[in-house]
């Protein structure tokens, strides 16, 4: 037999161990209420490629997958991962999957699955705001690509996802709509750590910018989420929120209708609660697309991961350079249990360097902040975004459009870009830092070339921090320090994914790294789900997820 048939026995051995009275469309007319309650909270713990059997199969309804999951959006409001609830169109659109399922016609393995959006992808008739006064009344006329290709597969949109104004931060704090709150803030492992503190006093924060996506898969509100990453923005709440969080190798998925941080640089990132379900969204989304110039033809199939992978075939490197400065105790070792994890399964595990990366972190300082100088530039209250009420000139009307509708991060960077483009500082700066991105992916093209499979490393520096210390530091600050372990792969544009690995002592995730060649994403997910299967990471479904009124009344208890 297969292994895909095999895949599809087990899965099918899940189900019916699940649920033992499966609803049919064809045949069934139990109402919502009548269901079993543990039937659907059941389901939306589950792996998306089990829910979409369990959809063909007629195990469960997806409109009431869809209510289920717009439920639980409502019961976690407090952690703030959505700036827009499309719930009228969600279940309009499950509504429409299941008729296709009754006529046995799904659209594509995600028919009827639900999923987010980050708030900086174009989604037609639906605002898109990137978190900011800037776009705060933004409508797209078109969706992004990547959006397009979930929709034509059948999946239900839930909602737009909260972020860092136009992706500028590391904590998903400096966003118009509020700061993100992460799942775990409010999970037993995290409130047993923190004694009697008030939850809303010692929260943690998801990671950024795509934190609000982080969140919405953490807190299951939607089996997937999309992200953006320029220099960690996916893997950094990925880690921080103990999700699955892929960036994919540059010209892979299609940027158009990703509003531009870094044209370069930026890259459609994939969220989820498994490798397997990240394997199924890579292989919708990846291809050429005519209307992104830097896309490529996917080089391979990812139909599927390897079950049996053998890591005995494999060579680790591990890079000398990430052994950085305010490296967690806790985070370094389970670095090195994974590292001996590997050994002890048969793969080589090596030491290896990676010599100008030390200096990635200010290069990719000098070359955001230009393009960010260039990509911001087109909001002028004149053709683009807010337009102040100050009408004493075009020269005033614009300038005031500008301070009013970004925020002090913004500015910032538009100041920083517009000074290392001058004419006078070109070469110092803009040129230099091209000159040093050649030579950081030189380092890896070596590396990798002297036989070397994948590079494993920390994601972040430590678990999740609490937000009153988080904000204690200015953002670029802090953007240093959380993307001192991701930004190089953007750099580089090579492929990298971040694995949840373990609770920290604190009772919150940490994540690891994985970053290989150009284009083998599917061997890093291979590699990926290895680890996934044996660190044995608790999903936060092990954890009852109380709203806000739940924790304020246990706490009134309390006292």
């Amino acid at each position: 037999m297969t292994q895909a048939g095999m895949t599809l026995i087990r899965l099918r051995v899940a189900l019916k161990s699940l649920f033992c009275r499966p609803w049919h469309p064809k045949t069934d007319d139990l109402a919502a209420s009548d269901l079993p309650s543990n039937h659907l909270l059941h389901m939306i713990r589950l792996a998306e490629c089990i829910v979409s059997l369990a959809l063909r199969e007629g195990t469960i309804s997806p409109t009431e997958l869809c209510r289920k999951c717009l439920n639980r959006i409502k019961k976690t409001r407090h952690l703030n991962a959505y700036v827009t609830v499309t719930e009228e169109l969600a279940l309009k659109q499950a509504e429409e999957a299941e008729i296709r399922l009754l006529r046995g016609a799904p659209r594509g393995i995600l028919d009827g699955i639900p999923f987010a959006v980050k708030d900086n992808f174009c989604t037609e008739n639906i605002r898109t705001t990137c978190s900011s006064r800037m776009l705060k009344d933004y409508i797209p006329p078109y969706n992004a690509t990547v959006v397009q290709k979930l929709l034509d597969q059948g999946a239900v949109l839930m909602g737009k996802t909260n972020m860092d104004e136009f992706a500028m931060g590391s904590g998903s704090t400096d966003g118009v709509f509020g700061p993100v709150r992460n799942p775990w803030s409010y999970a037993a492992p995290y409130r047993e750590q923190a004694g009697g503190a008030e939850a809303d006093s010692d929260w943690v924060i998801t990671g950024g910018s795509s934190g609000g996506s982080g969140a919405a898969v953490t807190s299951l509100t939607s089996f997937l989420a999309l992200g953006s990453d320029t220099g960690g923005s996916t893997r950094n709440p990925g880690a921080l929120c103990g999700a699955v969080a892929l960036k994919p190798t540059y010209g892979l998925l299609s940027r158009h209708g990703l509003i531009p941080l870094v044209n370069s640089m930026d890259v459609p990132g994939i969220l989820t609660r498994s490798t397997s379900d990240a394997a199924i969204i890579l292989d919708v989304l990846q291809g050429r697309d005519l209307k992104d110039s830097t896309t490529v033809q996917s080089p391979t199939s990812h139909a599927g991961l390897t079950e049996d992978f053998d890591v005995r075939n494999l060579c680790v490197g591990i890079p000398e350079e990430y052994h950085a400065p305010g490296l967690s105790p806790e985070t370094l070792a389970q670095w090195s249990r994974l590292a001996d994890l590997l050994e002890g399964a048969g793969a080589r595990v090596r030491r290896v360097s990676l010599p100008h990366t030390r200096h990635s972190i200010v290069c990719y300082h000098v070359l955001c902040c230009a393009e960010v100088a260039s990509n911001m530039a087109r909001f002028d209250g004149l053709e683009f975004g807010h337009r102040s009420t100050v009408d004493s000139s075009t020269e005033a009307m614009y300038a005031a459009s500008r301070h009013e509708g970004f925020n002090d991060v913004v500015r910032g960077r538009i100041l920083c870009g517009n000074f290392f483009l001058l004419k006078q500082n070109y070469e110092r700066y803009f040129l230099k830092a091209q000159q040093v991105r050649r030579l950081i992916a030189e380092d890896f093209r070596r590396v990798f070339s002297a036989g070397v499979d994948v590079l494993l490393t920390p994601t972040t520096l430590s678990d999740a921090t609490r937000y009153s210390h988080f904000i204690e530091e200015d953002n670029r600050t802090r953007s240093t320090q959380e993307d001192i372990f991701t930004q190089p792969a953007n750099i580089a544009g090579l492929p990298a994914v971040s694995v949840p690995t373990a609770l920290s002592s604190r009772g919150l995730p940490i994540g690891l790294q994985l970053i290989g060649p150009a284009f083998q994403d599917q061997k890093l997910l291979n590699v990926a789900h290895w680890i996934e299967q044996r660190m044995g990471f608790p999903s936060i479904s092990n954890y009852e997820l109380p709203n806000k009124r739940e924790i304020d009344m246990e706490q009134t208890t309390t006292v």
